[in-house]
């Protein structure tokens, strides 16, 4: 275990302590980051099926770096609360997207969402959003229990059933465009969206990841209609690695980036090949120039999206937070996720 989770930890930590240096900074300047005054209600979800769980005990060994906005939080199980961020012009009796972020190995939601900032996005386009908590292992480490290789490590934990339960408490409360169910996430987050989007296609209308990946052996995917995929993934990622590669803990293979663009390009039904399109992005303020390089797959079904950004020089956490405050990558994959609801 100790080859995979330390570096794991030492991402965490990176991410922590970069976090708590941005709240640090941006708390008397003008960065653009504080969030609107908005309403946040208190939802309840059934808890999920833990049998066979690893000892939830343990005190996590990371806390959130950096205040958020006032969300109430919402707990289906007291172990694993999620939050739910409601703009300020939703409007009972008028459906809205749905936007759901996991977090990474050994974060949280909140560590999570002060690393992406997804909740300005939310207010300023108009979607509701949570963030949720994996379970806690016996390290204290909260995870995801998602595909094969990552990062359920033996566990049985039903998060499929847990995603899924909150995804429908949220719907309860709220009104939600069931054609506009969207996930993204990152690391093993990103895995989780991928399993999720194998799972359930037929609720998730798209889902954007970073540095994630999907099943290495395509006969565990079995999706029952397209779901639209975005992979964002930086090609010195020395955690998940841009080519794919093995985690040793439990001896689990996934693919590289383009890979897992691929099977999902075959999952959809497209009939073309992935083409580069369009000038670089600049998603990294810490790497000179633009350096992500967006491509899509061609002949996908109407509707149907999948696509991949190369972060060239992009690390597992990149630096994604300009000088102006500005988030230009967590953006991309959420305007990505608002452009492809289901057809």
């Amino acid at each position: 275990m100790p080859r995979y989770i330390a570096p794991m930890r030492r991402t965490i930590l990176l991410l922590a302590a970069s976090l708590s240096l941005l709240a640090a900074c941006s708390s008397s300047s003008d960065s653009g980051a504080q969030s609107p005054d908005t309403t946040a209600v208190a939802t309840t979800a059934v808890a999920p099926d833990t049998t066979g769980a690893a000892d939830t005990s343990a005190p996590p060994t990371t806390t959130p770096a950096t205040d958020l906005p006032t969300s109430t939080v919402a707990a289906p199980d007291p172990t694993r609360p999620y939050k739910v961020f409601v703009p300020t012009t939703y409007a009972k009796g008028t459906a809205m997207p749905l936007v759901v972020l996991l977090h990474g190995y050994g974060a949280s939601g909140d560590i999570q969402e002060a690393y992406f900032q997804v909740e300005p996005l939310a207010e300023a386009k108009g979607f509701l959003y949570a963030h949720l908590d994996g379970t806690k292992n016996q390290r204290g480490d909260q995870f995801w229990n998602a595909t094969d290789a990552c990062c359920g490590f033996g566990t049985s934990v039903d998060d499929v059933a847990y995603v899924t339960a909150v995804i429908d408490d949220i719907s309860a409360q709220y009104d939600i465009d069931p054609k506009r169910i969207f996930l993204m996430g990152h690391s093993n987050g990103g895995f989780m969206s991928y399993r999720m989007a194998c799972d359930k296609s037929d609720r998730i209308a798209a889902i954007a990841s970073l540095a994630g990946a999907t099943f290495a052996d395509t006969s565990k995917c079995a999706p029952s209609e397209p779901v639209s995929v975005l992979q964002v993934h930086g090609t010195d990622d020395g955690t998940i690695s841009y080519t794919g590669g093995l985690i040793p803990v439990v001896n689990g293979t996934y693919p590289g980036a383009e890979q897992s663009v691929a099977n999902w390009a075959a999952y959809n039904g497209c009939t073309g090949s992935r083409t580069t399109g369009g000038a670089a992005l600049d998603f990294e303020p810490n790497i000179p120039d633009a350096e992500t390089q967006p491509s899509a797959t061609e002949g996908c079904p109407d509707g149907i999206g999948v696509e991949l950004m190369t972060v060239n020089g992009g690390a597992h956490i990149p630096g994604i937070v300009f000088p102006d405050g500005s988030h230009h990558l967590t953006e991309a994959m959420v305007d990505f996720l608002l452009a492809h609801p289901k057809p």
